[in-house]
C-alpha cells in the first residue's frame, strides 16, 4: 500500500521540532575556547593590551584613555537624559494646566445650560448629565461632540490612526558606573597601576610583554591571582602580598605604608577551563536560523 504524502515530514501544517533543529531556528549554543577569553593583561573595554593602566575598586583594568572617554561618554548620556526628562515634566505641568481649564470650562457650559437651556421634566440621574458634563441626550454640543470624536478615534487596525504610546522617561541616575561590573565608578577611586617587566627577555613589540611579580619574580600568567596596592600601584601576586605586605604594612618595592584596604585584588585572566570560573558557553536566539542548527554560531574563517 502506497505511503500516504500527508504524513511527510515536510508536508505538514506546522514546522517540527527537527525541522526547526535543522534550519537553526532558536537558542544555539558554542563552546567558547581560550582565544575567546580576555587575559589579564588587556583592556576590559578595548581588550588590547593596555597602555597607561588603571583599575576601579574591584580590580577591573582600563586603559587610561578608554576609561576617560567611557565616563565621559556617560556624562553626556546623563546630561541628555536630564535634559529630556525635564522637557517631559514641563510638558506634563502643561497638560495638566490645560485639562484643569477644560474642566472649569465645560464646568461653565454645563451651569449655563442648566441655567438657560430646556431641561427635561424628569430628574434622571443616569441620564441627566453625561460624562462630557452635556445634559439631554438631543443636545447639539453633544451631537458635535460625539462627531468630533468619531473623525479623531484611534483604532490600531487601522494605520492611519494607530495610537502612539507616550514614550516615558523615567528620573534618570546621576552617577557613571563601571562598564565591567556595573557598580558606581567615580574618577577619583580609579587609581594607576604599574607592572613589572620581565627585562631578561628581548620582546621584539609590546604584545609580546611578559611581567613578574616584583618580589618573587615569578611570571605573571592568567592562572594567578594578582594584587594591586592603590595607594601606590604596584601589582604583586597573591602569595607574596598575603605572605609579606599584609604583615608589614608597607610595599615592597617603594617601602610606601599600606593598609589591609588599599589591597585590591585584580581580576583573573581566561585559561579557557571551566573550573577557573570562566563562562565559556555562548548563546544566540535567531528567528530565521543560520542555515543548519548543528554548525558553529559563528562563521568559519576564510583560508
Amino acid at each position: 500500500m502506497p505511503q500516504r504524502h500527508s504524513k511527510n515530514n515536510n508536508d505538514l501544517a506546522f514546522f517540527t521540532y527537527d525541522e526547526k533543529r535543522k534550519l537553526g531556528y532558536g537558542t544555539q549554543k558554542e563552546r567558547l575556547g581560550k582565544d575567546s577569553i580576555k587575559p589579564f593583561d588587556a583592556c576590559c573595554l578595548c581588550l588590547k593590551p593596555f597602555i597607561d593602566p588603571m583599575s576601579c575598586q574591584k580590580g577591573h583594568v582600563f586603559c587610561k584613555e578608554c576609561i576617560l572617554e567611557c565616563l565621559l561618554a556617560q556624562k553626556k548620556d546623563i546630561q541628555r537624559k536630564l535634559a529630556a526628562h525635564a522637557a517631559q515634566q514641563k510638558l506634563e505641568k502643561e497638560e495638566e494646566e490645560e485639562r484643569l481649564i477644560l474642566e472649569k470650562a465645560r464646568e461653565l457650559d454645563a451651569f449655563d445650560q442648566q441655567n438657560h437651556g430646556a431641561l427635561p421634566q424628569y430628574n434622571d440621574k443616569n441620564h441627566s448629565r453625561d460624562k462630557n458634563g452635556f445634559h439631554g441626550a438631543n443636545s447639539v454640543k453633544v451631537t458635535s461632540f460625539e462627531e468630533e470624536a468619531l473623525r479623531t478615534m484611534k483604532a490600531f487596525w487601522l494605520p492611519s490612526a494607530t495610537p502612539e504610546a507616550p514614550v516615558k522617561v523615567d528620573t534618570p541616575s546621576t552617577s557613571t558606573v563601571c562598564p565591567e561590573g556595573k557598580e558606581k565608578l567615580k574618577l577619583k577611586t580609579l587609581f594607576p597601576i604599574y607592572f613589572t617587566e620581565d627585562e631578561s627577555e628581548q620582546k621584539k613589540s609590546n604584545l609580546d610583554k611578559t611581567y613578574i611579580c616584583p618580589s618573587c619574580k615569578v611570571t605573571l600568567t592568567n592562572t594567578l591571582s594578582l594584587v594591586a596596592v592603590s595607594s601606590c600601584g604596584h601589582v604583586f601576586c597573591k602569595k607574596c602580598a598575603d605572605r609579606f605586605m599584609a604583615v608589614d604594612k608597607v610595599c615592597l618595592v617603594c617601602d610606601k605604608p599600606c593598609r589591609e584596604r588599599n589591597l585590591v585584588t585584580l581580576e583573573k585572566g581566561g585559561t579557557g577551563f571551566a573550573g577557573h570560573g570562566d563562562h565559556l558557553e555562548a548563546t544566540d536566539f535567531k528567528h530565521l536560523g543560520s542555515g543548519s542548527g548543528l554548525g558553529l554560531v559563528r562563521p568559519a574563517a576564510k583560508t
